[in-house]
């Protein structure tokens, strides 16, 4: 079977911006919106779980809700700079089963993959203290 379509709408839908300076921690917000009549659970995953702090990082969204997701970037040094181009977000989820459910994260390891839904997010950096010199000649 193919791999399903993502049911949340993200906001931002495709790249993650931070703005520095990056010499303390840098936050942004990505909301995650269910426009489905089912309860969906997700999470959120990146390429460097060491860099950054996602908080919740899973949870479960009700039918027509919104919830925001805070991204937290851990301050870094400059050579560090050239590392965080290739970082990522992807947010996973999946239609819940009905019912109180005991143990979500039993729920994603017996999970198939043909259940589950994903969207990828790169990031993007902005450092408003970096400034470009161009010599008008």
């Amino acid at each position: 079977m193919a791999k399903q379509d993502q049911v949340l709408i993200l906001n931002p839908p495709s790249e993650i911006k931070f703005t520095g300076p990056f010499t303390e921690i840098v936050q942004t917000d990505l909301e995650l919106t269910n426009p489905s009549s089912r309860k969906v659970m997700f999470k959120v995953k990146t390429t460097a779980p060491k860099r950054y702090c996602v908080r919740p990082n899973s949870g479960i969204i009700e039918p027509g809700a919104k919830l925001s997701i805070t991204l937290m970037l851990q301050p870094y040094n400059h050579e560090q700079q050239n590392e965080k181009n290739k970082h990522k977000f992807m947010v996973q989820s999946m239609f819940a089963p009905d019912g109180h459910i005991e143990n979500p994260e039993t729920l994603w390891k017996e999970a198939s993959p043909d259940v589950l839904m994903d969207a990828k997010l790169r990031c993007v950096f902005e450092d408003p203290t970096v400034r470009i010199f161009t010599n008008n000649l």
